[in-house]
Order: C-alpha cells, then structure tokens, then sequence
C-alpha cells in the first residue's frame, strides 16, 4: 500500500472510531426490536379475541388491520425519521425509537379493546423505526470500505429477528400469558434503549453538514439514476420475497401427498429464504466490498430469477425447499449493496433522508408482492405467480446493468482498512 493509500486510512479510521461497537449495539438492538414487532403474529387473533371480537371473520379482519397498520404507519414516517437523523443526528433517531417502543409494547399489554390495540399498533409503526435507524447510522459511521459487510452483519440481524419473533411469540404465551409476552418484550427493547444511550457514539458532523443537512433536496445529487435503482431494488427484494406468501399453503397442498405435513412444509418454504439471507448477507456484502457492489447486485437478481424457474414447476415440498434457500442466499446480499450504493453515491447531508426513502420503498414491496401475488394466483394459476415474479427480477437486473455508473464509485480496493 502506497504512503497516501496508508494516510487515507488512517485518517478514515481516526474518523469512525467506533464503528465496530456502534454495529453491534445496532445489530443487537434492530434484532430485539424486529422480534419485538413480530412476536405477536402467532397470537394475534387470539388476544383480538379476548379483547371482545367474538364472529371468525372479525377476528380476521381486525387482525390483519393490527398487523399491517404497524408497517403502512411506518413505511410514511420512514423519510421523516431519515431526515430528522440527518439534522439532529442518527443515535437520537435510535433513542426515540427504541424508547418509544418500549412504551408502545408495554401499553399494548394493558389495551382493553380492539380500537385500543389497533391505535397502538399504529403508534409503534409511527414511533418505532429502530432497525432502519440502525441502517442510517451504520452506513454513515463505518469506513465506505467496510460499509456492504457491516451492513450484511445488520442485515442478518433484522432477518433473524423475523424470524426468531415469531417462534417467541409461540412459545412464551403459554407459560406468562399475551399480556405478560408483550411486557417481557417492552422490557427486552428497554434494555436496547440504554445500551443506545450508553455505547453508541456518533462522530461530531461540521457546521457545514448540519447546515447543508437544513436545506438538502433531491437536486443535491450529481447523479440520481443509481440511487433512484436502488429504490426500485429495494422494493423488487421484497416483493421476489413476499409474492408467494398468499399462495404458499395451497401450492404446497398440491404437492404433498399427506395433508398431515401441509403447515408444516409451509412453514419451513416460508422460513428457509430468510434463513439463506441471514447465511449469505455478511459474506456477499464482504464480496462487494471487493469486486464493487453493481455486480453484485446484478447477479443476485439474475441466479434469483433463474431459481424462481423451477420453483413454478416442482413435484415435491424438498425440491421447493431447497430452490427457496438458495433463492435466500441469492438475494441475501443485494438489501446491503443497495444501502451501500446509496451511501456512496448521496451527499453526507442527505444520507438519512434517502434511505428512509428506500425503506419506504421496501415497505411498498412488501404490500405489494402479497396482493400481486395473491391476485395472480387466484385469476392466472399459482404456477404463474413464479414465472412472473421472475420476469420481474430479470428486468429489474436489466434496469440495474443500465443504471450502473460507467466508473461505480462503490468499487473499492481490494486492500481494505481493519
């Protein structure tokens, strides 16, 4: 390495001095809060029961309105929480969060109708945001050369709190109760609001940046087609996930002999992609630290489309298994790359700001990859749903191949700092 090669390490490294600490506070508490919003799903209908709704139908609607309120109240607050990090700071974004959740899952424990509990699951979409403030923050305080694997880390940690959540929320009714489940989760997310306060720290920005954070707009950016890619990336990530998920228990009835084993083998397709992605993101996002994260990017989306194929035309639940994991491993490292490119390619002031705008756009995915998804499947045929869902990646890979800068900014040396 070059003497200027060194000095710019050093000094990189004398500017993000905490980085490490900092993502494993953020790893640990987006974890916790993840399964903080996600540990109800299993009991849901069931404390919407107790609260009084008695007809079946009600019981489905009232909970699925619980349910999505949290993430349509948080995908509209998401570029307002971004802008707010960029001005005031990203670990203040983080205490908000973490401490208004507290408050939201312990009232949620004490709500004495279904109008209560609906209203408080929108207050912790509204309040809430700790895992994408955990994004923010990790990508403007890590060194640019470490920036896809730290957030591969983090990205591993949100999906293992999807996926952990529920698996709590099925175990720990039973022995303290709904009420006494959403308690012991408010005080879990508690215990992430004071190691927020204590051991997260935020590097000093200038004059300059708070100044220019004030005034940002979207015509700051030299060049918009990358990070306007990202937000289409985003939103196809989570739609190439959700879009099966209305259909996934009819689809594996088809193909399992022994109606037995349906929920079972539904359950394990829905988990096994998550659990690829929480395999691959760390190692991917290593990967575009290295080669640049443009193909990454691209070849995620295209083997992702290939593996969606095949899924359309599987004669057993293994064969459907094991494409969904490899599908996960895939995609895995693509939410890293898109939060990296977006870092590389957005002025300091405005970071925040953009990426609120990209979880906005994922949270846009994830309601539309269901109702596509379960529209599809019901007027086309299920077998359609995949074959379209690949269409739709495979072009997304083309958008990305024409959006990349001539010379990405995201490619980075080989050599990176410790």
């Amino acid at each position: 390495m070059s003497d200027r090669s060194e000095g710019q390490a050093g000094e990189q490294a004398a500017e993000h001095r905490y980085w490490r600490r900092n993502l494993a506070v953020c790893l640990i508490g987006s974890f916790t809060t993840i399964v903080g919003m996600t540990v109800l799903l299993p009991f849901l209908p069931l404390y919407v029961e107790q609260l009084g709704v008695s007809n079946h139908a009600a019981i489905a609607e009232w909970s699925g309105l619980a349910y999505g309120s949290t993430f349509l109240a948080a995908a509209l607050v998401a570029p307002l929480w971004g802008k707010l990090a960029d001005r005031y700071g990203r670990k203040l974004m983080l205490v908000r969060a973490s401490l208004g959740m507290t408050l939201a899952m312990a009232l949620t424990g004490m709500a004495d109708n279904v109008y209560q509990l609906v209203a408080l699951r929108l207050f912790v979409g509204l309040a809430g945001g700790y895992a994408s403030g955990s994004i923010i923050l990790v990508a403007t305080e890590t060194p640019k050369a470490r920036s896809a694997w730290a957030l591969g880390m983090l990205s591993s940690g949100i999906m293992a709190g999807n996926l952990v959540g529920p698996l709590i929320g099925g175990a720990l009714p039973p022995l303290i109760g709904i009420r006494g489940t959403f308690w012991l989760s408010g005080g879990m997310i508690f215990l992430t609001f004071l190691a927020t306060m204590l051991f997260i720290r935020e590097e000093k920005r200038s004059s300059a940046v708070r100044k220019a954070a004030i005034s940002g707009r979207w015509a700051d950016i030299a060049d918009k087609r990358p990070v306007a890619a990202m937000l289409v990336m985003g939103m196809l990530l989570m739609f190439a996930t959700m879009s099966i998920e209305p259909i996934i228990t009819l689809y594996v009835a088809e193909i399992v002999s022994d109606p037995a084993r349906v929920t079972l083998a539904s359950g394990i397709v829905m988990s096994v992609a998550a659990l690829g992605s929480i395999l691959s993101a760390s190692r991917l996002g290593l990967l575009a630290d290295r080669i640049g994260h443009w193909p990454v990017i691209i070849g995620s989306l295209l083997i992702a489309a290939l593996l969606l194929v095949p899924q359309a035309f599987v004669t057993s639940e293994w064969q459907l298994i094991v494409l969904r994991f490899l599908m996960g491993l895939a995609l895995g490292g693509l939410m890293p790359c898109v939060t990296s490119v977006i870092r590389h390619n957005v002025p300091e002031a405005i970071v925040g700001r953009i990426l609120g705008y990209a979880t906005s756009s994922q949270y846009v995915g994830q309601v539309a990859g269901p109702l596509l998804g379960g529209f599809i499947g019901g007027v086309i045929g299920m077998r359609a749903v995949f074959l379209g869902t690949a269409v739709t990646m495979a072009l997304g890979a083309a958008f990305a191949w024409i959006s990349r800068p001539a010379a990405s900014p995201s490619k980075v040396a080989t050599v990176m700092p410790d």
